[in-house]
C-alpha cells in the first residue's frame, strides 16, 4: 500500500518537540477527512438559540465594558480602571467578536449586526480587506511557503525554509515592533511592502488599498485620538493616552494569542508541491499540523475569542467559536488513533517557544552535517 509523505521532514530540526509526522496512506487520509466531515455537519445541524444567546451576550458584555471605560475618563483618578475596562472591550470586540462574525461564524442567524458581509471591526485594518487575506488566503493556504503570508507577516523568519537575509538579525526587535503596533502590521499586510523592495510587486498595485485602508485609519483615528478624548474637555490629554493604551494592550495580546497558535515548536509547514492536487481529508491534516492550542480556563478562551483552540479554529472556521473547546476533546481522540501530535500547551510554554524561534531564526541555519566517506562505508560494511 502507497504512503504519501504530506508533511515534510524538517532537514536539521530532528527533535523531541518536532510533530509525530505519520505518513497517512489515502485511505486513512479519507478517513480522517470523513470523520472531520462529520464532527462539521453534525454541530451546523445542532446550531441554535444557546449560540446565539452567547454572541448577542458577548457583544453586550463588549458594550458595557466600553461605556463603563469611556465614563471612566472623566474621572481622573479612575484612569487605570478606564484603560482596563476600555481594553478589555476591544479585546473582546476584536477577538470573540469581529474576528469570529468576520468569518461567517453567525451569518446563519439572519442578523445584520453579526452579517460577516456588513460588520467591520473597531481596528485600522479595513474588515474586507482583511477578510481576503486572512479567510481566503491564510485560511486556504495555510503553512504553505510562498502562499501563506503570515509565515512572518513579511517582516519575520519564522521558518528555516525561509531564505536567511543578514536583515533578520533584527527578527527579535521586528517582532517587539509588530507586537506593539499589530493593528497596523495587519492593515499594511496586504501592501506586501517586502515584495514592492524584491522587485517583484509594484506600488500601482495597491492603489485601490491605500484608499481603503487610509479610510479606515482616518475613522480609527477620528474617534480614539480626538472625538473621544475631546468630549471629556480639559482631560482630553488623559482620556487621549488612556486610548492609546487600551489600543497598545489589545495589540500585544492579540499578537502573543496569534503567534502562539501559529509558530511555537512542533508546527509544521508545506510546499506547494506537496499540496498539489489536494483532498479534503489532506487540507484538514495540514490545518491540525499547521497549528497549536494554547490550555486554559474559560474566561481565558473567551478573552482569546477561543483562538486558543487554534487548531479547531483551522479545522473549523465557519463554526461559532464557543464550539471549540468541546469539539477539542473530539479531535485529540482522533489524533491519538491516526498517531498525530496534538500540538497544546500553557501560554508560558507556546509564549517562550515563539520567542526562542525568533531568537534562533534571526541567525544563519546551520547546515546538517553530513557523514564522511570512510564514515559511510564502515557503516555500510557493518
Amino acid at each position: 500500500m502507497t504512503t504519501l509523505p504530506f508533511a515534510r521532514p524538517r532537514k536539521n530540526t530532528v527533535r523531541a518537540s518536532d510533530p509525530k509526522i505519520p505518513n497517512l496512506t489515502p485511505e486513512q487520509l479519507e478517513e480522517f477527512g470523513a470523520e472531520m466531515d462529520a464532527i462539521r455537519q453534525r454541530v451546523i445541524a445542532d446550531l441554535g438559540q444557546a449560540d446565539a444567546d452567547y454572541i448577542r451576550g458577548v457583544v453586550k458584555k463588549q458594550q458595557q465594558f466600553e461605556v463603563a471605560g469611556r465614563a471612566m475618563f472623566y474621572f481622573p483618578p479612575a484612569w487605570p480602571l478606564a484603560v482596563a475596562a476600555l481594553s478589555v472591550s476591544k479585546i473582546l470586540e476584536n477577538m470573540e467578536i469581529g474576528h469570529n462574525v468576520m468569518h461567517g461564524q453567525y451569518d446563519w442567524l439572519g442578523d445584520p449586526k453579526l452579517n460577516s458581509r456588513i460588520y467591520d471591526w473597531d481596528n485600522v485594518c479595513p474588515g474586507e480587506q482583511w477578510k481576503y487575506s486572512h479567510n481566503y488566503i491564510h485560511h486556504t493556504f495555510t503553512n504553505i511557503l510562498g502562499k501563506d503570508r503570515d509565515i512572518g507577516y513579511g517582516v519575520l523568519r519564522m521558518d528555516e525554509d525561509q531564505k536567511w537575509h543578514p536583515y533578520y538579525l533584527g527578527n527579535p526587535v521586528y517582532a517587539l515592533l509588530l507586537m506593539t503596533f499589530f493593528e497596523w502590521g495587519v492593515a499594511m499586510h496586504d501592501l506586501e511592502v517586502e515584495n514592492i523592495v524584491k522587485g517583484t510587486r509594484k506600488m500601482e498595485e495597491n492603489k485601490q488599498l491605500h484608499a481603503g485602508i487610509m479610510k479606515k485609519v482616518k475613522r480609527q483615528a477620528l474617534k480614539d485620538y480626538l472625538i473621544f478624548p475631546a468630549l471629556t474637555g480639559p482631560f482630553f490629554p488623559l482620556t487621549f493616552a488612556g486610548n492609546a493604551a487600551a489600543n497598545l494592550v489589545r495589540n500585544v495580546w492579540a499578537f502573543n494569542i496569534i503567534f502562539c497558535g501559529h509558530f511555537p515548536a512542533g508546527v509544521a509547514t508545506f510546499t506547494e508541491e506537496e499540496c498539489e492536487d489536494e483532498s479534503r481529508g489532506h487540507w484538514y491534516y495540514r490545518q491540525l499540523l499547521g497549528s497549536a492550542n494554547i490550555s486554559g480556563g474559560k474566561l481565558f478562551h473567551t478573552m482569546s475569542g477561543n483562538l486558543s483552540h487554534q487548531i479547531e479554529h483551522h479545522l473549523f472556521p465557519d463554526i461559532p467559536a464557543r464550539r471549540y473547546p468541546e469539539l477539542a476533546v473530539e479531535v485529540k481522540e482522533i489524533c491519538n488513533r491516526y498517531g498525530i501530535e496534538y500540538n497544546t500547551g500553557r501560554l508560558s510554554k507556546q509564549l517562550f517557544s515563539v520567542a526562542r524561534k525568533i531568537v534562533r531564526l534571526s541567525f544563519p541555519t546551520p547546515k546538517p552535517k553530513t557523514a564522511a566517506p570512510a564514515d559511510v562505508e564502515v557503516a555500510a560494511a557493518a
